[in-house]
């Protein structure tokens, strides 16, 4: 048997817990994270606007930007794609292309936790209450959208390719083949993006989910392994992929306006 509790352990037993009026006990720099997140997503949300609506000086011979690719109307002024659309839509030709790589990345699980926390602060960070008092997590409209993102992933994929083609066709020179600055920064955008991309918890799970035991299929285990890899870096890949695109867009802007010069060398 064991002696009942006396003197002061006597009283914590039966004492109620105590209260902290303090929506936090913590004293770090906690919401610097959530900060720097909506600075760098709504100001690429601008940019990105500005890139698609100024539907011009995208193209600068032969570099496409990645927001106009692939340019599929007849108002584009590029040769790398063809108009298959002609004179059908008369909009921008970004804004017909950015749904499908922003519904990815909107839909990614990393990114989900990114806006989550900095947006709506469900929650803002560990230990931080969340801003609402109810919590329903993806169930209903429109949050349950979310899991169309293995859907977008497929998609991901095409685009990472059309952008790696975009990256072949600037190594061709009016004057002939060469190379330039302009390619060096097509090359690590098309790079960054196949990297965000097989990273993806999706590509992850497509390669490895669903089987029992890996060893009975040592091919999609093998994947599985590699991807896991990259999967430990999404997060970087994610935020790199997304801060190049948008350098590379201006960078061809820049060239296309005339602001700056493109120094390329052809054999």
């Amino acid at each position: 048997m064991t002696a009942a509790p006396t003197g002061t352990a006597a009283s914590a037993v039966g004492s109620a817990r105590a209260r902290i009026t303090e929506p936090t006990l913590r004293r770090d720099a906690w919401w610097v994270g959530p900060v720097v997140t909506v600075v760098v997503l709504a100001g690429f949300t601008g940019y990105g606007l500005w890139a698609a609506l100024r539907d011009g000086n995208y193209y600068a011979d032969p570099y496409l930007s990645p927001f106009y690719s692939p340019c599929l109307t007849d108002r584009c002024a590029d040769h790398a794609t063809p108009h298959i659309l002609g004179d059908v839509w008369t909009l921008s030709p970004a804004i017909l292309v950015l749904a499908f790589p922003l519904g990815f990345r909107l839909t990614c699980y990393y990114y989900r936790r990114a806006y989550y926390r900095s947006f709506w602060w469900a929650p803002p960070a560990c230990a931080v209450p969340d801003a609402r008092a109810r919590y329903t997590g993806e169930t209903r409209l429109p949050l349950v959208l979310q899991n169309v993102h293995r859907y977008f992933f497929y998609v991901a994929v095409v685009f990472a390719g059309l952008l790696t083609y975009d990256t072949m066709i600037a190594f061709s020179f009016p004057q002939g083949l060469g190379i330039g600055v302009g390619t060096g920064v097509l090359a690590v955008n098309a790079v960054l993006i196949w990297l965000y991309t097989l990273s993806c918890h999706s590509c992850r799970h497509l390669c490895g989910g669903g089987l029992r035991q890996l060893s009975r299929a040592p091919v999609r285990y093998q994947l599985w392994r590699r991807l896991s890899i990259l999967n430990r870096n999404h997060m970087k890949f994610a935020w790199a992929s997304l801060l190049w695109i948008m350098a590379t867009d201006f960078y061809i802007w820049l060239v296309a306006a005339g602001h700056i010069h493109d120094y390329h060398w052809v054999a």
